[in-house]
């Protein structure tokens, strides 16, 4: 495909996007399905301009004066990839499927350079609705972290140390660049590649196929290795959606000891059985959705439960930019009822002296340190836990600061850590306490 005919086809996903109200990746298959001369490399690119635009959405829409599918993906093509008026211009000449020519509006949009003078919702392409949140999550760093979330991702995999090793995946991609994560021991990153290439099909390789690795960002890479799980303990997963942390406890316990891995949605959890057989995972007993009496014969019996708790997924905005626009204070206040509901039934499965690992892809303080506070009001018998021990135990390296001021909880960032966004708060539900016995005290034994 011509470039021109590339930027016509981004425009048509948007159209289709904000008609029908679609994931992009739906509407990008479908686009693909409907468009079979395309190419990889011309689906890979069309991709990368609708992506980049979502990311940066907000000050595109604002920099054009317009939020029309063609305003955006114009507007991306200025903001994010640095073409000139005049290379757009060129592309936009109505020949060969290209666009038709540009507007006088357009081009004083293309024309328009954002300074300080514009809102900082639109400058760090935050819905405005959530600045509250972001300005107490972040303060002074609010804009730095916010555009970092609009930037693309990296290319992380975490090493199956069950089957390999991380030498062995670094050489096998040394190709495309992989170099070993900074924090995660099991961690191989690999960067995106320009906007005009395809990213490398790392699920299709054999040593994919063999096992040997998963795509896992580092932070939930992190999240899962400080539970701490030991060979031999007692884990649940008790959102193990499609397995990735599953999998990660697995490989550090060795295969030995219990996981339980329980979801609500059978959908998700169905794919999690393909993935323990590649990974040649045995010591995980997978429970049938939703089937809470098992979930009650397992009651203070857990030395760790992991839950990773569906969330706003804030922390996810650079993979997944659409979902930052399709959030509504409704769907948040929602997943905050959830949440507290989800850790109230987990805490039940933690036995005394074990631990209550709380983990969100999420930024927002209302479903991270609110919700631990809360759950402790609620349940006086945990107690947090500061993060650093559990961060040597995953890392055996010094403790990172929190992207939040705070000791007790880690809060991981995409400026700050170069991950996703995670937050880890550990809680560890303490043993009863035995009233002393005072010395020769009498004790009536019963007859």
């Amino acid at each position: 495909m011509r470039p021109g005919a590339r930027i016509r086809a981004a425009i048509e996903v948007v159209e289709a996007i904000e008609k029908h109200h679609l994931p992009a990746n739906q509407a990008l298959s479908d686009w693909g399905r409907s468009h079979r001369f395309a190419g990889s490399t011309d689906r890979a690119v069309i991709g990368n301009l609708v992506f980049d635009m979502l990311r940066n959405r907000a000050a595109i829409a604002w920099k054009m004066g317009s939020d029309s599918p063609r305003a955006l993906v114009l507007g991306a093509l200025s903001l994010v990839w640095n073409r000139s008026l005049e290379e757009i211009a060129k592309l936009c000449d109505g020949k060969k499927y290209a666009p038709a020519p540009l507007t006088e509006e357009e081009e004083e949009g293309l024309a328009y350079q954002l300074s300080d003078a514009d809102p900082l919702w639109v400058r760090a392409n935050v819905p405005e609705w959530l600045m509250g949140a972001f300005e107490r999550a972040f303060g002074e760093r609010l804009l730095s972290e916010a555009q970092a979330m609009a930037e693309r991702a990296p290319i992380d995999l975490r090493v199956n140390t069950l089957l390999s090793h991380r030498e062995r995946i670094l050489q096998a991609f040394e190709h495309y660049y992989a170099a070993a994560t900074p924090y995660s021991p099991v961690g191989v990153r690999i960067p995106y590649p320009s906007p005009l290439q395809k990213p490398p099909l790392l699920e299709a390789s054999n040593e994919h196929g063999q096992g040997y690795f998963e795509l896992q960002d580092e932070g939930s890479q992190l999240a899962a290795l400080m539970a701490d799980a030991k060979p031999g303990l007692q884990v649940m997963d008790f959102c193990a959606g499609t397995g990735g942390k599953t999998l990660a406890l697995a490989a550090a316990m060795e295969n030995q000891g219990q996981i339980y891995a329980y979801d609500t949605d059978p959908y998700r959890l169905r794919r999690i059985f393909d993935r323990l057989r590649r990974a040649e995972v045995k010591n995980v007993q997978v429970l049938r959705p939703g089937d809470e009496v098992a979930l009650h014969g397992l009651q203070e019996r857990m030395d760790i439960v992991l839950v990773d708790a569906p969330c706003s997924g804030t922390g996810t905005w650079r993979r997944r930019p659409d979902t930052k626009w399709r959030l509504s204070p409704q769907n948040l206040t929602a997943r905050i009822a959830e949440q507290a509901a989800i850790l109230d039934q987990a805490a039940h499965l933690v036995r005394p002296g074990g631990r209550l690992v709380y983990v969100t892809c999420s930024v927002l303080p209302q479903e991270n340190e609110d919700q631990v506070i809360a759950f402790i009001q609620r349940h006086p018998d945990f107690k947090v836990m500061p993060y650093a021990r559990y961060w040597w135990a995953a890392t055996r390296g010094e403790p990172v600061a929190s992207a939040i001021a705070s000791e007790d909880f880690l809060q991981l960032t995409p400026f700050t850590h170069k991950t996703d966004g995670f937050f880890i708060a550990i809680m560890v539900r303490e043993k009863p306490q035995t009233a002393p016995q005072m010395p020769g005290a009498f004790t009536w034994e019963g007859e």
